[in-house]
């Protein structure tokens, strides 16, 4: 891959993207260009060969994908700051959350592919799941985005008016994961083993427990019926964890943080 890519913004998403690229050996780390106000946050990624800058209008002069990771409130101002540089040969794909390719393109008003694409924080591990939609794009440029991303993890091309929902189950979800393992993990500690112990078996019996749907592609209950035997301790949890709303709780946390995303 020649192309130059630049990631407008190096917070958390915007450095994950970039140590994504890296470790998968998916672009040279000279191909990528990492925009920042303080820039001294990035030494890092300038020692692997990265580009740093606090140019934005510079990054996107040079570059050929820009990957549009700033605030939803600094987006305007943004891609103001660039827009003169926004040429036909740039691509921009945009993570910011609540932000529309219709939002986006009333701001450059130039006729550029634009997508939106919404990874979450698991991409520095190549784990991520990506959400992918787009507009004025054609099927080599719809490629080479699901080739920026498929590298650090597994990619879906969806209706845009499902984005918000895909940031709810696939960006907010990392955090529901993590409190589902930190809760185990406790209850771990509670019926004897030590900490440490207890992380080692919570996380690697969820990541076994992904990978079997992943691999199998099988439904969460025929997994969840190999494992519960009549009168056993398996179905005792599970019903008593349903008595105490695990399901419910979980549905309507999702739902409610859907709901703040669509007002916002």
């Amino acid at each position: 891959m020649n192309k130059k890519i630049a990631i407008i913004g190096g917070g958390n998403l915007g450095s994950a993207i970039a140590e994504g690229l890296i470790t998968s050996k998916f672009c040279k780390p000279s191909d990528i260009t990492i925009t920042k106000r303080k820039t001294e946050t990035l030494q890092s990624f300038k020692e692997k060969g990265v580009k740093i800058t606090s140019d934005n209008a510079e990054a996107v002069h040079k570059s050929d994908v820009i990957i549009l990771a700033v605030k939803p409130y600094q987006v305007s101002d943004v891609l103001n700051c660039f827009l003169e540089k926004l040429a036909d040969k740039h691509i921009l794909v945009s993570v910011v959350t609540g932000v529309s390719i219709a939002d986006i393109k009333e701001i450059i008003q130039k006729n550029i592919p634009v997508f939106r694409a919404m990874p979450n924080t698991a991409i520095s591990i190549r784990q991520s799941m990506t959400c992918l939609s787009f507009a004025n794009s054609s099927e080599d440029q719809i490629s080479l985005i699901e080739k920026i991303f498929s590298p650090v993890g597994k990619v879906v091309i969806i209706d845009e008016k499902l984005m918000e929902a895909a940031t709810i189950l696939g960006a907010c979800g990392t955090a529901y994961a993590m409190r589902f393992i930190r809760a185990s993990i406790q209850g771990g500690i509670e019926i004897g083993f030590d900490v440490h112990t207890a992380s080692l078996i919570v996380e690697q019996t969820v990541k076994g427990a992904a990978e079997l749907l992943l691999q199998k592609d099988t439904h969460p209950e025929q997994e969840i019926d190999k494992v519960t035997t009549p009168k056993g301790c398996t179905i005792a949890g599970l019903n008593e964890m349903e008595h105490q709303g695990f399901s419910s709780s979980l549905i309507k946390g999702i739902s409610v943080s859907y709901k703040k995303i669509a007002k916002s």
